[in-house]
């Protein structure tokens, strides 16, 4: 059968040129068969050995399979910092590679003697950063001094002053905001603009979320501001930002009127007003926002469930919950490691154990945060020998406890009276430093125990300063086996050094009343009624009708 490619010129040069450019015609289909007769005559040619041509199939064949292109790069006699630096991109552009892969090559082309170009730092450092892998940025950004290319502009955008570009300002800023460095970025923020630089789309989107509580709605608004008069109000994202912005500055109202006054909207724009209302507490607004999506047929994905499962817990609907995951069940999204996490979360909190744990042993690949939800479920239902159990079960699979999950199994033993368990586990080396949360735990169970001067003993050894939650689980130790000794001489030092927390105050009161000292126990009223304290009132949540109701307790 005869070829249907046309015939190459005959000169060698023009014979790769030739076979290049039938490369860059057959990538454009995005398959890889359109690529394999090309490689095939290429092979018989004698040219397949060519940089120029292995570098072009290598470029062609990465979109449609990794994994043929890392096969023509192995294949190659001479492989330069170009076809080295083809193949990073290729590695770093693959939604099947990951950044640690990028990073694994970059590795194997220094070993290799390969010396980088002033190509190869751009695709490498944002995988170090992907991958945050600081070490090996460092190592990189050595290696890119000793080759004389660290002010290639790589690192630092400058104009053509010398003066620090909206690209240079923009990584600064977004660099601080993903470490969670905030008053760093608003800092900065404020730099770039008393310098008379102008934020661009990037710069917004990047600053945004790290405007977080009532004290900074002022710059939030400010940040708008820029949104509004530098035009970017119609580009969707950047309205998107600032309906977040607002939802944890806690100014709802605005967040729903730009929402609302949205000309378009995306299902990221929908997401996030679900998911403002659930975190500011609102279940019963994030619920009534998902069946709106349903009734205007948005669409959905797994974040907009979460958020809507996430309120259900909160709320206790769990009504609403089952028929969230039967949606979800119905969508082939159920055993989607977030959703089943969330689920059971929520069936846990509707006191929905079973449930809970059939969702779980359906989860395909738990993680850590699955084990976790699973054993904090049992220890706080009351079933403490199950999360033991289950928290065996989990090690021996190989999975490594988190800071959650050893909060669960502490709780589990405190519940269970569990002592000597808990403090095994509380003395084991978990790879990981004990928190206020963990010292918490131990108090409260010890206490419980009656075992207060040990639970002294850890207060006094701790290498953090306590809180209130540990002096408040010494005192309910104390309140609970009527050593109001031991407790007078906590308070007194906790109320000198100025501490108004009311629980103590409400404690103390209660220890002097149960042993009849209503004078001092009058006193400490006294006490929060002259410092204007007061306790939290609790409150439940009682469906009936399909009405939800919270009563005062």
């Amino acid at each position: 059968m005869p070829s249907l490619l046309p015939p190459p010129p005959p000169t060698s040069a023009a014979v790769v040129h030739h076979y290049s450019r039938l490369l860059a015609a057959a990538a454009a289909a995005g398959s890889l068969h359109a690529l394999l007769p090309i490689h095939a005559r290429a092979v018989v040619r004698g040219i397949s050995g060519n940089p120029a041509f292995a570098t072009s199939l290598l470029a062609a064949a990465a979109p449609a399979s990794l994994a043929y292109a890392r096969r023509v790069f192995d294949a190659a006699p001479h492989r330069d910092a170009y076809l080295w630096n083809t193949l990073l991109r290729a590695h770093a552009h693959s939604h099947s590679s990951h950044a640690a892969d990028t990073l694994a090559l970059y590795k194997r082309m220094r070993a290799a003697g390969i010396a980088p170009d002033h190509y190869t730092y751009p695709i490498v450092l944002p995988a170090c950063a992907a991958a945050r892998a600081p070490r090996l940025g460092r190592a990189a950004h050595g290696d890119a001094v000793r080759f004389a290319l660290a002010g290639d502009g790589v690192f630092v955008e400058r104009g053509g002053d010398g003066s620090r570009t909206i690209v240079s300002w923009t990584a600064m800023v977004a660099g601080y905001v993903q470490n969670c460095f905030f008053g760093e970025a608003v800092a900065l923020f404020g730099t770039m603009v008393s310098q008379g630089v102008l934020p661009n789309e990037i710069t917004l989107i990047s600053f945004l979320p790290c405007l977080q509580g009532q004290e900074w709605l002022a710059t939030g608004e400010m940040v708008h501001g820029f949104v509004v008069k530098l035009g970017f109000d119609a580009n969707i994202p950047l309205v998107n930002a600032p309906i977040a912005m607002y939802g944890k500055c806690g100014s709802i109202a605005m967040a729903k009127a730009l929402f609302e006054g949205m000309t378009a909207r995306s299902l990221v724009s929908w997401n996030t007003m679900v998911a403002m209302y659930e975190q500011c507490g609102d279940a019963v607004q994030a619920i009534k926002f998902f069946r709106r999506m349903i009734t205007e047929k948005v669409g959905f994905d797994c974040v907009t469930l979460v958020s809507v499962l996430s309120a259900c817990a909160r709320s206790g609907a769990l009504e609403t919950g089952k028929s969230v995951h039967e949606f979800a069940r119905s969508h082939g999204i159920d055993t989607d490691a977030r959703i089943g996490n969330v689920l059971v979360d929520m069936y846990a909190k509707c006191g929905e154990i079973g449930y809970a744990r059939e969702v779980f042993d359906c989860l395909h690949g738990r993680s850590v945060v699955s084990w976790s939800a699973m054993i904090s479920t049992y220890a706080n239902h009351g079933e403490p020998e199950e999360a033991l159990k289950l928290f065996s079960l989990m090690k021996s699979e190989g999975v490594r406890p988190s800071s959650f999950t050893f909060t669960a199994v502490l709780v589990a033993c405190g519940h269970s009276g569990l002592v000597d368990e808990g403090l095994k586990h509380f003395n084991m080396e978990y790879q990981m430093s004990p928190t206020l949360e963990h010292y918490a735990c131990m108090v409260d169970m010890l206490g419980r125990a009656g075992r207060l001067v040990e639970a002294y003993g850890i207060i006094r050894g701790m290498s953090m300063q306590p809180d209130k939650c540990v002096w408040g689980a010494f005192l309910g130790g104390c309140r609970l086996h009527s050593n109001l000794e031991l407790a007078e001489f906590v308070a007194k030092d906790l109320l000198q050094s100025g501490s108004n927390d009311v629980t103590f105050y409400v404690l103390m009161s209660n220890m002097y009343f149960e042993a009849g000292m209503l004078e001092d126990a009058e006193r400490m009223r006294t006490a929060m009624k002259e410092m204007e304290l007061k306790k939290t009132a609790g409150h439940s949540l009682v469906c009936s009708n399909r009405e939800q109701r919270s009563l005062m307790r």
